[in-house]
This record gives C-alpha cells, structure tokens and sequence, in this order.
C-alpha cells in the first residue's frame, strides 16, 4: 500500500535549486521509469492539496499511470531489475570499506520492493478497472470538458465532498499503484546514486564524450547554472555523448549557442 508519508516523499524539494539538473535515458526502459516517476512526484503533490481541482488532476495522474503501466512487460522489467540490484550489493558483503548495516538495509529495502510488486497479481491499477463509476470518468476525461456536471454528474457531488473525503477516496484507489511507485523509486534512487559528477567544459556550445567500452550506461544527469541562460540538447549511444547549448530567443525559439560553458556532467550505470 502507498502510504500517506510515501507519498509526501515523493513531492519535490520546496528549497530552492542552484543548478538545473537534466536527465537522458539511455534506452526505452529507462524513459518509462522517469515518466513513472514524474507522475508519481505530481500525485504526491495533488493529493496532498485540498481543493477539487488539485483532485481532479490527480485523477488524471492516476489514470495516466495506469496507461504507462499497461506495457505488458513492465512488471517483468522492473522485478528484473530489482534483481540484478540485488545480486550486484550482494558481491559487496564482507567489504571492509562498506558498512555492513547499511549494505543489508538497502537489501532488505529489495527484497520487501520485490516481494510486494511480485504479490501483485496483473498490471497496476488493475483492479480499478473494475470501478465502474471511475472507468466512467476516465472514459471521459480526455474529452475537452467532457467532466462537466451534466455528463458525470456523481463525479461532480463527489468533487463537492470535504476535502478529507476526497483525500481518503484518493489514498485508497492509489495504494494499488503503490509497489510499483515504490520499486521504481528505489531503483531510480540506487541509478542516480552509481554516478561520480565531474566538471566538463563546451567549446563554443559543444560537448562531445567518448563512453568507456564494457559498460553500458543507462542514465546521463547533468547540472548546470541557470545563470548561464542556456539549455541543454542531449544526445547519445552506447558509444558517444554529445551536448549542445542552446539559448532561448523571446519568442521562444531555441537558438545554439556560441559561448564556452561549463557543467557537471554523471554518467550512471
């Protein structure tokens, strides 16, 4: 179940942020993961929130998690993953320069990750599907104002409840969605943590990095200062990443830049 405090965790940092940091899959898996979890990070932020509309969108959410998750291989993927995580910490006990306590907490935090997504029968929010009364609202929630009173007029009585109500309604139809939240986290978590930021500098708005041979890297974060007014176009493979700075024109249109720049770049495996 996804508990009320999980998905606190899950909204984003209200500090203010010194460096903009983006973030580029390496394969299709990787890009589902994210988009989880950028959904995930919004329904922690909605639910949260007491007014109707804020519940109104996490519906939403919900219901386009749903649609990420309906790729049949998903569940099949992330348990994998879960595993080989765990083999890859496994190697590392009795390893006097890891501290044994917190190898086997991040393990059991594995295994518990593992065994509530595997006890999970079908994709997730699967049984919501069963709900009548919300595949009537997800029927028609892509119509442009196809929510209005007229046509689902329980959905509206239902947004006219106190705000505890909704929130309680919310909590239950989204615990469904809760292991695979809470795998997906934890793997995104373990990724970010395996890559070494280091400091590189774009020629005249370029930057190009030949990736080691052996490895196969599956997320590239970099950070940059928001000061510098520039953003970012990422490319790549297995063999090669290439940057190019680009800056924004008022109207919008997204122009290379010219200047030498520097940021941080990690590569995570």
């Amino acid at each position: 179940m996804m508990k009320t405090a999980s998905l606190h965790a899950l909204r984003p940092s209200q500090k203010s942020r010194s460096v903009i940091l983006y973030e580029y899959p390496f394969n299709e898996r990787l890009r589902t993961y994210l988009r989880l979890e950028q959904l995930f990070r919004r329904l922690g932020e909605l639910m949260a929130r007491e007014h109707p509309l804020d519940h109104h969108y996490a519906l939403v959410t919900v219901f386009e998690v749903m649609d990420v998750a309906a790729r049949a291989d998903l569940k099949a993927d992330v348990l994998k993953d879960l595993e080989r995580h765990k083999h890859q910490l496994e190697g590392f006990r009795g390893n006097p320069s890891i501290s044994e306590a917190a190898l086997e907490g991040v393990i059991a935090q594995l295994d518990t990750a593992f065994a509530s997504l595997n006890a999970q029968s079908g994709k997730a929010g699967q049984p919501l599907t069963e709900n009548e009364w919300l595949m009537s609202i997800r029927s028609r929630i892509g119509i442009p104002g196809g929510t209005c009173g007229f046509d689902l007029p329980a959905y509206y009585a239902w947004q006219q409840l106190p705000a505890e109500r909704r929130q309680h309604d919310l909590q239950g139809w989204v615990a469904t969605l809760g292991p695979l939240a809470e795998a997906v986290m934890l793997l995104l978590r373990l990724l970010r943590d395996a890559g070494l930021p280091q400091k590189v500098a774009a020629e005249r708005g370029q930057f190009q990095q030949n990736l080691p041979q052996g490895r196969t890297f599956q997320l590239l974060r970099l950070a940059i200062d928001p000061a510098l007014q520039l953003i970012p176009e990422i490319s790549g493979n297995r063999l090669v990443v290439s940057v190019r700075l680009m800056r924004q024109e008022p109207g919008g249109r997204l122009v290379p830049s010219s200047d030498d720049a520097a940021f941080e770049l990690a590569l995570c495996a």
